[in-house]
């Protein structure tokens, strides 16, 4: 009897010590989140959009606005080939370490990293049709914010049959996602996949399931908004077969702006929500639903966007979101022209021939060949728009950088 006692004394020392190992994660606690030191951690920092999922407006383009748009449109002007070697230049320039090395400089903590889901398939998507370099791509920024401190939050911006309905899914015009379930187990496999490769990996902050699902257009909308948070938790429940360790954040419906279809906040120990706010008033009574519901489920907000407004309202905006404890990444960290950290200049005769001919009517090939510009002119802008997107070819915008409530400006 008393080796039998000596064991179980034994077996409960050993979990004992385990559970009180320190973790190497941030963690959810209440409102907060949790350093692995214990102290507190409020989130403030940039997104890196545009990157790993193009938008038309940060090009200067209007009408072509998705990713695929902005892909058909380079291989109408300039054929296939040179398509996928302008993505592969820009993917390779528009962000590197030293961005990630200015961002950590001006007393950010926290980069949200929106990313494409065809960066783990096989479709056509950036220059590459197989073997594609998400993993890679993310890899390295991991490795740079290591080296600077900064913890990463992965946001899957454009999800398998488009979570939107609108030009940020790269899809096709309807929240598809919802209603297929090819796309919903695509969705699954892929956030598993990814947090299997980053299970231990405590740069991480954490993972961002779907960028603004379910845009507020659609007649049908009260009925899709009751399948988001199902699919959030089919989603969880698979990441947490190989990973355990991350903060799983759940965005609203109609741009991460409605709360109100989340009925059960305790599914899961580690999940918070995020929510994002472009204009209206900057007053805490302007984004009280959100501060209500973040105390309703005493689980944190964060303000996964905001920004592109005045750098007063910014200011008073950033105060209002501190005091109320909503941590904050402002979108973008870079684009063409300002309203960001780092404004890439317009390269000369850029309107005058990328634009005007994203804005053309190009619904035949008859309106195709007429449209279509000079080929050399065209290449060597999409080139042009590369060097001086990067670092060195930026202009730090001062003043917003103040406006974000961050240490300093560059």
């Amino acid at each position: 009897m008393n080796r039998l006692m000596f064991f179980i004394a034994m077996a409960f020392m050993v979990i004992v010590t385990i559970d009180a190992q320190p973790s190497k994660f941030v963690k959810v606690d209440g409102p907060n989140l949790v350093k692995p030191d214990g102290t507190k951690l409020y989130i403030q920092g940039t997104n890196l959009g545009n990157w790993l999922n193009p938008e038309g407006y940060m090009f200067g383009l209007s009408r072509t606005n998705s990713p695929w748009m902005i892909d058909l449109m380079i291989k109408e002007a300039v054929g296939p080939d040179f398509a996928a070697e302008f993505w592969r230049s820009f993917k390779d320039n528009y962000i590197t370490r030293k961005d990630i090395e200015f961002v950590a400089s001006q007393g950010a903590n926290t980069i949200r990293l929106p990313f494409n889901y065809k960066l783990f398939t096989d479709e056509d998507y950036m220059g590459l049709t197989k073997n594609q370099d998400g993993f890679a791509r993310i890899d390295s920024v991991v490795e740079w914010c290591r080296s600077t401190g900064l913890y990463l939050i992965l946001d899957m911006h454009d999800c398998p049959g488009g979570q939107t309905g609108d030009n940020i899914d790269d899809g096709h015009g309807y929240p598809w996602l919802f209603e297929s379930e090819l796309s919903q187990a695509l969705f699954c496999d892929i956030w598993k996949r990814i947090a299997c490769r980053y299970k231990d990996e405590p740069v991480i902050l954490g993972y961002e399931l779907a960028n603004e699902p379910i845009a507020h257009y659609f007649e049908n909308k009260d009925k899709l908004n009751l399948l988001l948070e199902p699919l959030y938790k089919r989603v969880v429940k698979e990441i947490r077969e190989v990973d355990v360790n991350h903060v799983i954040l759940l965005g609203g419906a109609r741009w991460n702006s409605d709360f109100f279809m989340f009925t059960d906040w305790i599914f899961d120990n580690n999940i918070m929500y995020t929510c994002h706010r472009y204009g209206g008033e900057p007053t805490a009574e302007a984004i009280r639903d959100y501060i209500d519901f973040r105390n309703k489920t005493n689980l944190p907000m964060y303000m996964g966007e905001i920004g592109h407004n005045t750098d007063e309202w910014q200011a008073k905006f950033v105060k209002v979101m501190k005091e109320n404890n909503i941590g904050y990444t402002f979108w973008p960290y870079k684009k063409i022209d300002n309203s960001c950290m780092m404004g890439i200049p317009r390269p000369e005769k850029w309107d005058d021939i990328v634009v005007k001919f994203s804005e053309a009517e190009r619904g035949t090939y008859k309106e195709w060949r007429e449209a279509r510009p000079n080929q050399e002119a065209f290449k060597k802008l999409l080139l042009q728009y590369v060097e001086n997107s990067r670092f060195e070819n930026c202009k730090p915008q001062n003043d917003y950088i103040r406006s974000l409530g961050l240490k300093h400006a560059y």
